[in-house]
C-alpha cells in the first residue's frame, strides 16, 4: 500500500472511531438522563406552607426532631451539640428566619466535678411565629416515606422504654444513656427524629462507625421543660388572619 493510500485508510478509520465514541457518549448521557429520575424515590405527600420541619433538615448540620410546647411557645427539638443558644436559623434563602435556638438540655445537678451533665443531647428552636405549621404540629415529615402523625395522648419514651435489638449504654462522659441502632446516619442527621415502634423516642446524637446512636426523648424534654405536641395545634389557638392579611 502506498503512503497516500495508508493516509486515506487512516482518514476513514479515525472519523468512524470518533463517531462511535460520540454515539456511545450520547447513549450513556441519554441513559443517565432517562434512568436516574426513575430510580429516585418520589415524594407523594404535599409540602405545607409553612413546611413541617420536624424530621427535616433544620439549620446547618442540624435536623429538626419533634414539635413541642415551652409554656405557650411552640418549639422544635434539635441537638445540643449542633449549635449554640441564640443562633438564628434561616430558610435556605438566607433571609427568612425560621427561629432562634434556645439552651441545651442540662441536669439540675452533676456528680462529675467540672463537667456538665444532661440526660439527652437536645436543644430546641423557638419557632418564628410565621413559620409555625399550625394544624400540623403533631406531624413528622419523613420525606419520601410520607408523614407520620403522632396520636393524641402520646407520651415520649424514656430510656427504660426503648428496646431496639441490642442496646449500648454509655455511662459517664456526657450522657447516662445512649442507644445504638443498626441504621446508617450521615452528616446533617444530628438532631433528627427517632421513632421506636412508631412512637417519638429520641434525638440523633452520634455516629458509631456510621450507624445511629441516639439519646432518649423524654428525659431531654423534661430537662428543657417541654411537652410533646400530639394534636394539630398543640392545645393552642392559632392566630386568625384579618381581612387586611395580618394576624390577630
Amino acid at each position: 500500500m502506498t503512503l497516500p493510500a495508508r493516509i486515506t485508510a487512516r482518514a476513514r478509520v479515525r472519523p468512524l472511531r470518533l463517531l462511535i465514541a460520540i454515539l456511545v457518549g450520547l447513549m450513556l448521557t441519554t441513559g443517565f438522563l432517562v434512568v436516574a429520575p426513575a430510580m429516585e424515590p418520589q415524594r407523594t405527600t404535599p409540602i405545607y406552607d409553612p413546611p413541617v420541619l420536624a424530621g427535616q433538615q433544620l439549620w446547618g448540620a442540624c435536623a429538626g426532631g419533634f414539635y413541642a410546647r415551652h409554656g405557650d411557645t411552640i418549639v422544635l427539638t434539635s441537638t445540643g451539640h449542633c449549635t449554640s443558644e441564640g443562633t438564628v436559623a434561616y430558610d435556605p434563602d438566607g433571609m427568612t428566619v425560621r427561629g432562634v435556638f434556645g439552651p441545651a438540655a442540662r441536669s439540675a445537678s452533676c456528680p462529675h466535678q467540672g463537667h456538665k451533665c444532661a440526660a439527652s443531647d437536645m436543644n430546641y428552636l423557638v419557632v418564628a411565629k410565621d413559620r409555625i405549621p399550625w394544624g400540623h404540629l403533631n406531624v413528622v415529615d419523613l420525606g419520601t416515606a410520607g408523614y407520620r402523625i403522632i396520636p393524641p395522648g402520646t407520651r415520649p419514651l424514656a430510656c427504660v422504654d426503648i428496646a431496639i435489638g441490642d442496646q449500648v449504654e454509655i455511662d459517664g462522659h456526657y450522657f447516662p444513656c445512649m442507644i445504638a441502632a443498626n441504621i446508617q446516619v450521615e452528616v446533617g442527621d444530628s438532631g433528627g427524629a427517632v421513632l421506636v415502634r412508631g412512637t417519638p423516642a429520641g434525638v440523633t446524637s452520634r455516629s458509631f462507625g456510621g450507624v445511629l446512636g441516639f439519646t432518649p426523648l423524654a428525659e431531654g424534654m423534661a430537662e428543657l421543660g417541654l411537652d410533646l405536641c400530639s394534636t394539630p395545634d398543640c392545645g393552642l389557638a392559632p392566630p386568625v388572619a384579618d381581612p387586611a392579611g395580618t394576624d390577630k
